[in-house]
């Protein structure tokens, strides 16, 4: 990591929706935010330039809005330390960290720890989620307002969906306020039950108490009306019902203030993968079947899915090295949503670069409000340089999280991350990128 400079990223390929840009250009840096883009700019004197490896593509800073960095309560599966490096490892600028820590987010004291820590770190952003509800309950709401103040982007009682469809409301109402959005983990607890996938052929076969994608869906559609009731928005975390996407394009289309996010588990794996029994293939949302995979991909080139986020949810290996029914739930995927992105839906043809940039960066940033998601001038200088052509395969083994919870181990892919840059510090370098070393001079 290297001290901010006047610098010039020079003779890639930017790609930059907000602003219409998508060919070979610069993009000059001045302390920590981007002055001009354009191509052939002047290289004056005192500038630094960094010359983009060939091939590559300097987009803005990708933002994952659904992480859990465990910290305070949890710090044996990870840290907000490990966290932020595994997330600039992967080429993520900034995260959004859920409340479910030890004691909950619920009160500005925890909000200001989480952040210090982040600080600490001096790596990728940290912004917390806070809890709707005082202690994750359902009950209570949260003093939003001091969430808001001490840093809060958003609210959520992720992993405990909020069952009260009055509380909801409430949260709803409140949270508009301070221009927070609510963030909702649709699950009806009664319908899942003690479920533990994907209640269908799959897990009749093998087993498996099964979970059905109603108990997502009833709970998407009841949160669409009551944001179309309060005229607040409100977001649907990890989408894996091809009906939930229904309730939300049908929110869309009617006006109401909808917004969701897909993980690249559930648009790339189906229950199919449960026959070995893999705890590591143990989520929640469950995996689905095919249908709704082929579904979720519609949405993403559609539109009518707003962004892409990880879930990332560190677990000790020991905890995963149970039967299956007893291991916890969640997946590692700040080190390989990037290069799963570029194989399976820009390499595939499902989407564009400029559309992945959109799900990535642009969204999430517009969403929870926080600066970021374009490379205009006066814009904060946090930028994500990928090497679409890079082979990739995932080793579990050398993650920078502590966590090694993933599905993805041995994989090989193609496409990947090259450079992490936040506020014009190059704060992650891939030294399997030929050319890559050009971003460790101060930048």
């Amino acid at each position: 990591m290297t001290k901010s400079v006047r610098t010039m990223l020079k003779g890639g390929r930017v790609v930059d929706p907000v602003n219409g840009v998508d060919g070979s250009a610069d993009v000059l840096i001045d302390q920590g935010r981007v002055t001009r883009v354009g191509p052939d700019l002047a290289i004056e004197p005192g500038i630094v330039v960094i010359d983009v490896p060939p091939g590559c593509v300097v987009c803005p800073g990708f933002i994952d809005m659904h992480v859990h960095l465990r910290e305070p309560g949890h710090e044996h599966k990870e840290t907000v330390a490990t966290g932020v490096a595994a997330a600039v490892a992967g080429g993520f600028t900034a995260v959004a960290c859920m409340p479910n820590t030890d004691p909950v987010n619920d009160d500005a004291g925890i909000t200001r720890l989480i952040l210090g820590k982040a600080a600490e770190a001096g790596l990728a952003r940290v912004y917390p989620v806070g809890a709707v509800t005082k202690g994750q309950a359902g009950e209570q709401l949260a003093e939003i307002g001091e969430l808001r103040a001490a840093g809060c982007v958003a609210v959520s009682d992720d992993g405990r969906p909020v069952a009260s469809a009055s509380v909801m409301r409430r949260a709803l109402e409140y949270a508009a306020m301070f221009d927070m959005p609510v963030i909702d983990h649709c699950e009806d607890a009664s319908l899942m039950g003690d479920g533990v996938a994907h209640e269908g052929h799959q897990a009749a076969v093998l087993g498996l108490r099964g979970v059905p994608a109603a108990a997502e869906e009833i709970v998407v559609a009841r949160d669409v009306t009551l944001s179309g009731l309060t005229g607040s928005p409100v977001h649907i975390a990890h989408m894996s019902a091809r009906g939930a996407l229904r309730a939300v394009r049908s929110g869309k289309e009617r006006g109401i203030r909808v917004s969701c996010e897909v993980t690249p588990h559930h648009f790339t794996l189906t229950d199919e993968r449960l026959a070995g029994y893999d705890t590591n293939f143990k989520m929640n949302p469950p995996l689905r079947e095919t249908a709704d995979v082929e579904a979720l991909l519609d949405g993403l080139r559609d539109g009518t899915i707003d962004c892409i986020a990880t879930d990332h949810a560190p677990h000790h290996y020991d905890e995963k090295l149970v039967e299956f029914d007893r291991a916890p739930f969640g997946i590692v995927g700040l080190e390989t949503a990037v290069s799963i992105c570029l194989d399976r839906l820009v390499h595939a043809g499902q989407v564009s670069l400029s559309r992945l940039v959109e799900l990535l960066a642009v969204n999430p940033a517009r969403i929870l409000g926080v600066p970021g998601g374009d490379l205009a001038a006066g814009a904060l200088a946090d930028v994500t340089v990928l090497a679409p052509e890079l082979a990739v395969t995932v080793e579990a083994a050398a993650f920078r999280s502590l966590a090694r919870n993933t599905p993805f181990d041995g994989w090989r892919l193609r496409g990947g991350v090259a450079a992490t840059m936040i506020g014009g510090r190059t704060v992650y370098v891939n030294e399997a990128v030929a050319g890559a070393s050009a971003f460790e001079q101060p930048a």
